[in-house]
C-alpha cells in the first residue's frame, strides 16, 4: 500500500517548497518545516554572491544547514541537481558529502536533460537516510518510471505553469498530474505549478496528487528573503504580466524590464541559446532580479498563479490557506 507524502517525509502537512535557489535561507526554510512542510535549502541558500568554488559552495550549505537545525526540529531538505555526467559535475559531489554528514532528512533531486536518474547516487542517499523527492525539470513517464525503479519516495509532475526552471515540453499542471499519477505504482505525487490559493490547491488533489509543491506562493511571505520590491510586484501583478522567454535549456517566466524584455526580443528573433545564455547571466542574473529587486539588470522566475496572490503574508498563513 503507498504510504503518504507525510509519513515518508515526517512532516504534518502534505506541502514541499520548492528549492528557490537565492530566495531561500534558514529563516525562510525553518519557517515552511514550522508551519508544517518540508523546507527545502536552494542551492545558493542565505547567499548575497556567486562562488565558483564547489568545495566552498559546499561549506557555505553546511553553515546555511546548521543554521537551520538552530531554528527548527522539524524535517527540512536539500536542493540536489546533479550533472548527467558526473565526470563534468566537481558541485555534486561535495554537496552530498555534506548532506550525508549533517543528516539532512531529505533532498529534492532536481533532473535535468533527460531526468538525470542516478540510481548509484541514490542508493547511495537511501544507505544514508536520506528520502529522496524526485523532480524532473520535464517529467516524462518514462523518467518517472526510472525514477521509481530506483528508489525515488517522492515523485514531482511540475506542470507548464510553474515558475522555477519550466519543463522543456508545453503541457500544463491540469495535464501532467494526472498522467504521472496514473504512471507511478507505489509512491506519491506532488503537483508543482501554478497553485497558489486554496482552490488551485484542491484542484491538484482532484487531478491525483497526494500533495503539493509550492514555490511562488512563498514568494510573498514575510520571512522570504525575496526584495520588497518583487513582494510588492507580485502582488499588482497577473499571469498576463509575466514575460516567457527562453533559460537554456528550458524556459522562464519573469516580470517585465529592460532585460527580460531584450531576453524575449532574442528568443522571439531565434537568436541561439549561446547568445541568450550570455545575455542572461546566470544565476547571477537571477540574484540582481530576485535579491536586489533589479529587472533593468536582472530576471526572475515566477508561476502563472501570482494572479492568486494579493497581500503579504506568513509562511504559515499562506501554508494554512493552501490546506484550508
Amino acid at each position: 500500500m503507498k504510504k503518504s507524502v507525510t509519513e515518508i517525509l515526517g512532516i504534518e502537512k502534505p506541502l514541499v517548497q520548492g528549492p528557490m535557489s537565492w530566495v531561500t535561507n534558514a529563516e525562510f526554510v525553518a519557517a515552511v518545516s514550522n508551519a508544517g512542510g518540508l523546507g527545502v535549502l536552494g542551492p545558493n541558500a542565505g547567499q548575497t554572491e556567486l562562488t565558483a568554488d564547489p568545495i566552498e559552495t559546499a561549506e557555505r550549505m553546511r553553515r546555511e544547514i546548521r543554521k537551520t537545525k538552530t531554528l527548527t526540529n522539524k524535517p527540512f531538505g536539500v536542493n540536489l541537481a546533479p550533472n548527467p555526467d558526473q565526470s563534468k559535475d566537481p558541485w555534486t559531489r561535495p554537496i552530498l558529502n555534506v548532506i550525508k554528514e549533517e543528516k539532512v532528512p531529505a533532498i529534492v533531486w532536481m533532473g535535468v536533460a533527460d531526468g538525470t536518474v542516478l540510481p548509484e547516487m541514490f542508493q547511495e542517499l537511501k544507505d544514508a537516510g536520506v528520502k529522496i523527492i524526485y523532480r524532473a525539470i520535464t517529467p516524462t513517464i518514462e523518467n518517472t518510471q526510472k525514477a521509481e525503479a530506483a528508489g525515488a519516495d517522492v515523485i514531482v509532475a511540475t506542470g507548464f505553469d510553474e515558475g522555477g526552471l519550466m519543463p522543456e515540453k508545453a503541457i500544463g499542471t491540469f495535464v501532467i498530474v494526472p498522467m504521472i499519477a496514473d504512471t507511478v505504482k507505489n509512491v506519491p505525487v506532488l503537483a508543482a505549478g501554478g497553485i497558489t490559493d486554496t482552490r488551485t490547491a484542491k484542484a491538484a488533489f482532484a487531478l491525483g496528487a497526494d500533495g503539493i509543491f509550492v514555490g511562488t506562493a512563498l514568494l510573498a511571505t514575510v520571512e522570504n528573503p525575496t526584495h520588497q520590491n518583487v513582494k510588492e510586484a507580485i502582488l499588482r501583478s497577473t499571469a498576463e504580466d509575466l514575460a516567457l522567454f527562453k533559460a537554456p535549456p528550458t524556459f522562464v517566466r519573469s516580470l517585465p524590464g529592460k532585460l527580460t524584455d531584450k531576453l524575449v526580443e532574442l528568443y522571439q528573433s531565434g537568436a541561439s541559446d549561446a547568445e541568450i545564455g550570455k545575455t542572461l547571466g546566470g544565476m547571477s542574473g537571477f540574484n540582481v532580479g530576485m535579491m536586489q529587486g533589479d529587472f533593468d539588470n536582472g530576471w526572475g522566475c515566477f508561476g502563472l498563479g501570482v494572479a492568486q496572490i494579493h497581500e503579504i503574508k506568513t509562511v504559515k498563513e499562506v501554508i494554512e490557506s493552501l490546506l484550508a
